[in-house]
């Protein structure tokens, strides 16, 4: 099992390197100066997130076929995972976000069990994922089902809260958005534009029951599906 783990792991990484390698040859770099500060300063880290990357997917779907739950020959069989996985890459790579780069792993992950959206669909959650902040998805999530994320946050679920608009909920949620609602309005009408919620304003006045209810539309719970993890993985299976 260990020699099959080792060869699913080298055909993943042979997959990210020609992505990455291809990705990096279309900066342009003018004269051997600017080459050389370029490769001095910028490939170093950019190479270690690439061996992160592909160590990291490499390890997470060997464990999978482990579990039965995939086969890495049939993947690479599969165009819409190849096309997920240069996708998700890519972004990847450009981003020094551990939590983005855990929503990409994730999407990966999913396609390669079977449970992602069509393939339109998976283009456009994984654009709009790129041109995201955190900041984005943090907000979508408390919104989904905001009870369950105090108690899942091990915070009070505010019920003393006679009505008011939803700013209320966001700002005891994230304390450290207080004061910001110019920052996290826009942010709001990001995902209204992208038809991921269906509420218009974050301050428009409610009951105490609707500042609990759910925000997001059916195309957005299908986008955090789709950059949840649903995969079983044990912590020694990644040590």
């Amino acid at each position: 099992m260990e020699i099959q783990n080792d060869m699913a792991n080298d055909k993943i990484k042979d997959i990210a390197y020609s992505i990455a390698k291809g990705g990096l040859g279309i900066v342009p770099v003018a004269g051997s100066l600017a080459s050389e500060l370029f490769g001095q300063i910028v490939m170093p880290p950019v190479e270690k997130r690439r061996i992160e990357w592909m160590h990291d997917i490499g390890e997470r779907l060997a464990n999978l076929e482990t579990q039965g739950k995939i086969e890495i020959t049939e993947l690479q069989e599969n165009p819409e995972f190849i096309d997920t996985v240069i996708q998700t890459t890519q972004y990847a790579l450009r981003t020094s976000e551990a939590e983005k780069i855990e929503y990409f792993r994730n999407a990966l992950l999913n396609t390669a069990l079977g449970d992602s959206p069509d393939q339109s669909e998976t283009q456009i959650f994984l654009n709009l994922l790129d041109g995201y902040s955190v900041w984005h998805i943090r907000l979508l999530k408390l919104f989904d089902n905001p009870t369950h994320w105090f108690e899942t946050h091990n915070l009070e679920v505010p019920t003393n809260i006679m009505g008011g608009g939803l700013k209320i909920i966001l700002e005891i949620a994230f304390p450290e958005l207080k004061g910001r609602s110019d920052f996290y309005n826009l942010v709001w009408e990001d995902l209204s534009r992208a038809g991921l919620h269906n509420t218009s304003s974050l301050g428009g006045m409610m009951t105490s029951g609707g500042l609990m209810q759910n925000r997001t539309t059916d195309f957005g719970k299908k986008f955090l599906e789709f950059i949840e993890t649903q995969e079983v993985l044990n912590d020694s299976d990644l040590s």
